[in-house]
């Protein structure tokens, strides 16, 4: 047992890998793990060639998660774009660990990036002590998967700076990072890449230039299509993280998931599920990612102090929590569908009174 709080991919899954490494007789490019038809095996799920089975990782569309392993296998960058919520995030880690078998090497974009945490950067008692040399310098992330040949992740992309993001456009057209102050440069090795992530809905997003995006391939992952693919999704995740947290046992709970799944598409669409009723959205984007986050803490209030069952009560504070980001536009559109669906829908009376209770 490990005491870490999030344990990564290669960790967790680390069987998995290791038995699809052992029977994969198909080609591997130079520095990959795993083949890329053995890749799309551990992120779809299935099963090694001894037996061992192989849990999916994303639920979608096979044809996008074939795509983004045949892009990594190229010269080309890939990066993944959707609304909050599509598994971006999960799918980039899921591959860095399949394909390099790390997944921490991790550049998280925001505004406050700058060059230096994209490129490199010196320790500066070195510098001044030696002036610029190569002991003086400070790898980071990308340098040292370039040296590597292995995946490096930016998550967020669009979060920092149109200047800083085209820093990168060396790296990707070359595939070399100059250092102009020791008059050298790194040249990446076979098996570099990068996969970055984009959300398209977010505030604060800077728009990638068009000589950026032509150095990227575009995957597109959508939300899940079907309110049983988003439950199923949000059950085994919440499944996942309860059981690493080590939290409380429970009653099975899928009932109850799958309200919150409900109702976080509903408001999210601004339309009941059967489309007979129209419904004001909200600010927020109740994405599955969301979702998951209240069936945990759902999880977590009933099992500490509840009867160790999720229902009506343990559901109320975290979905308000979740749905009420602006506390004027989105209590009236709650308020409106407690209303006009909750109050008159078969088996929701509970949901409704604790809901109303929070309010």
């Amino acid at each position: 047992m490990t005491d870490t709080i999030r344990r990564s991919a290669e960790d967790i899954f680390a069987e998995e890998l290791a038995a699809l490494a052992r029977g994969d007789s198909h080609e591997r490019p130079e520095n990959w793990k795993l083949s890329p038809r053995a890749v799309v095996t551990y992120l779809m799920g299935g099963q090694a060639a001894d037996g061992t089975p192989i849990s999916p990782k994303y639920v979608g569309n096979r044809r996008l998660i074939e795509t983004a392993v045949a892009t990594l296998a190229t010269d080309r960058a890939l990066l993944l774009l959707g609304v909050p919520g599509t598994a971006k995030s999960w799918v980039s880690e899921h591959l860095s660990a399949a394909v390099s078998g790390s997944s921490r090497r991790l550049i998280q974009c925001t505004a406050g990036t700058d060059e230096n945490q994209i490129r490199y950067g010196w320790n500066y008692a070195q510098l001044l002590a030696k002036g610029p040399s190569r002991e003086a310098l400070v790898p980071t992330p990308l340098m040292r998967a370039m040296e590597d040949g292995t995946i490096v992740r930016l998550e967020e992309l669009t979060r920092m700076g149109s200047d800083v993001q085209d820093t990168l456009i060396t790296v990707l057209s070359e595939k070399t990072l100059p250092i102009p102050e020791l008059n050298t440069a790194v040249d990446a090795r076979r098996g570099f890449n990068i996969i970055a992530t984009a959300n398209n809905r977010d505030k604060g997003v800077n728009e990638l230039s068009s000589a950026l995006k032509r150095r990227f391939n575009v995957v597109v992952l959508p939300p899940p299509a079907t309110l049983e693919e988003e439950t199923e999704i949000v059950v085994r995740r919440v499944r996942e993280i309860g059981s690493s947290l080590s939290l409380p046992p429970i009653a099975p709970a899928e009932q109850e998931i799958a309200r919150i799944v409900t109702l976080f598409r509903e408001l999210r669409d601004g339309r009941t599920l059967n489309g007979k009723l129209q419904l004001k959205t909200v600010s927020g984007s109740l994405s599955t990612a969301e979702a998951i986050s209240v069936g945990v803490a759902a999880w977590a209030e009933a099992g500490h102090f509840g009867d160790g069952r999720i229902g009506a009560s343990s559901l109320a504070a975290n979905l308000v929590g979740a749905v009420v980001k602006d506390p004027v536009q989105d209590t009236v559109a709650l308020q409106e569908y407690l209303e006009t669906v909750v109050r008159t829908r078969d088996g929701w009376s509970d949901l409704y009174g604790a809901i109303r209770e929070v309010l």
